[in-house]
């Protein structure tokens, strides 16, 4: 399906708000289908939170680190007529991740379920390697069961999730266990409780606590063994690489443009006003960025109400995150590293009630140069980021200062010695994601999935304006690269569904 460059075949003209993952993916794919397409974005390169830093003259990835869902990608080329493989160059992780505990305990987790479960049973005793077969087993059958019932297609309602899946469908839904917590249920699961704060980590990749996100994210476990990849160029190529099949289908893309207002006519959106009074119009638009900013009325009173009014307690994880260029040495690095703390439930009690951090903040660090857990020869300072979980909030530099010190001392306690000179680090606080994503107030993933309708709570592709449509970690199905790809192809599917383009 792949056109021309500049090919326009369709009178209908579509502003995408915002160049991150879902409004790439929107674009793409309207696009692909010779919709004349302007993407607007206040930044100067595309990606959104897919972004990277300059530390030290090189440029590290400072947002999402961890590609997942690859067929998410395979099936956006493939209605394009294209093939994701001959775009973006890609080489498939041995080790998932590699993690660390305090006690000096060490398990690699790996795509293979015999090689995991051996590794948990030399570790955690035999027990805990059977019990995480079973873990793969049931995680597996809730990711089969919410896939297309649920992920890939418009956001239902709890009575129209289960039409979806019909009578016979039924017990697969409640086996999801959306009304138990992830805690207690691998509480129940895994007798040592290592295994259970390590698969409770899967609850920050959409910034909840696991004590009050349901056990149905156990899903994630089989999305991530299903094949993490590293990516020439790291993520920001990904984007890239998106943003330039648009443009060859004729997309425009303008950088540095902030959009003030969302511009409407007898209730219907018509256009966009920019931040230097320049009105553009269109025949729909579609908003890539925080719910928050339309719900706050950022973009104009017409719009306000094209969201519901969020909750106080609407904000998911935020973080501390440190870009660097240094030397390593002890700790053995993995391409991607978890190293634990020893109080997993108060860390999430500090960043949720106390807006601060405990003790010994468990700390993922992405060592970007390493494929598994080898550097390349004749490598001396690698680039690494280094994040610990955070309070959306506007953090005082004495808290600040205190989460980078407990930083610090977790690796030091994991046997990790790090070295970087002044002009070798770049941190990001809460409150400069704030900045960088309009009405987030700093939290990374929109809203938290906490409770058995979390899940439900984020809106979906059509806003309650008409014109107005809705993409983003904000939105349906949720937060992360693969997540948000697929709510901008929803968006794109509802507008043309309303919009009769082919």
């Amino acid at each position: 399906m792949q056109r021309s460059p500049g090919s326009i075949v369709s009178n209908r003209h579509v502003i995408v708000v915002g160049a991150g993952a879902g409004g790439l993916a929107a674009a793409f794919d309207l696009a692909a289908r010779g919709v004349k397409v302007t993407v607007l974005e206040q930044h100067q390169r595309p990606g959104g939170k897919i972004r990277q830093v300059d530390v030290a003259g090189r440029a590290i990835d400072a947002g999402p680190t961890v590609f997942t869902m690859r067929w998410v990608f395979d099936d956006l080329f493939a209605e394009a007529g294209l093939a994701f493989e001959d775009h973006v160059t890609m080489h498939q992780a041995d080790v998932l991740a590699r993690h660390a505990w305090l006690d000096g305990a060490r398990l690699d987790l790996f795509s293979d379920v015999d090689r995991s479960a051996q590794a948990i049973a030399e570790v955690f005793g035999a027990a805990d390697g059977r019990a995480y077969r079973q873990f793969a087993a049931d995680a597996s059958a809730i990711f089969e069961t919410l896939d297309v019932s649920f992920m890939r297609d418009q956001r239902p309602s709890p009575i129209e999730l289960a039409r979806r899946v019909g009578v016979r469908g039924l017990p697969a839904l409640l086996a999801t266990k959306p009304f138990v917590s992830l805690w207690k249920s691998l509480q129940a699961r895994f007798s040592d409780p290592r295994l259970v704060q390590l698969f409770a980590r899967y609850s920050t990749y959409c910034g909840s606590s696991p004590m009050l996100a349901p056990a149905t994210l156990q899903l994630i476990a089989h999305a991530e063994r299903a094949g993490v990849f590293y990516l020439d160029g790291g993520m920001q190529a990904l984007a890239t690489t998106i943003e330039g099949i648009a443009v060859a289908n004729g997309a425009q893309f303008h950088y540095g443009q902030s959009v003030a207002e969302i511009l409407c006519y007898e209730g219907k959106a018509t256009g966009v006003k920019l931040a230097d009074g320049e009105a553009m119009q269109a025949d729909a638009v579609i908003f890539n960025g925080d719910c928050a900013a339309l719900a706050n009325g950022l973009l104009g009173a017409s719009a306000q109400s094209a969201v519901p009014a969020l909750p106080e307690d609407r904000h998911s994880l935020s973080a501390m995150t440190w870009n660097l260029v240094a030397t390593t040495a002890g700790f053995p690095l993995a391409h991607h590293t978890v190293l634990f703390g020893d109080n997993y439930v108060d860390e999430f009690d500090a960043v949720f009630r106390r807006n601060g951090f405990t003790a010994t903040p468990t700390v993922y660090i992405c060592a970007q140069d390493r494929t598994d857990d080898s550097l390349p020869a004749g490598t001396s300072s690698e680039r690494l980021l280094c994040l610990i979980n955070a309070a959306a909030a506007d953090l005082d530099e004495a808290t600040l200062q205190q989460g980078e010190e407990r930083m610090l001392e977790m690796l030091a306690q994991h046997g990790l010695a790090i070295e970087y000179g002044p002009g070798d680090c770049v941190r990001t606080s809460p409150a400069q994601f704030g900045s960088l994503f309009p009405a987030s107030d700093g939290a990374l993933y929109g809203r938290p999935t906490h409770g058995a309708f979390g899940s439900f709570s984020r809106p979906g592709a059509r806003s309650k304006l008409q014109g107005l449509y809705l993409t983003g970690g904000s939105v349906h199905p949720g937060a992360g690269v693969p997540m948000t790809t697929m709510s901008g192809r929803l968006a794109a599917a509802c507008l043309r569904h309303d919009l009769a383009i082919g």
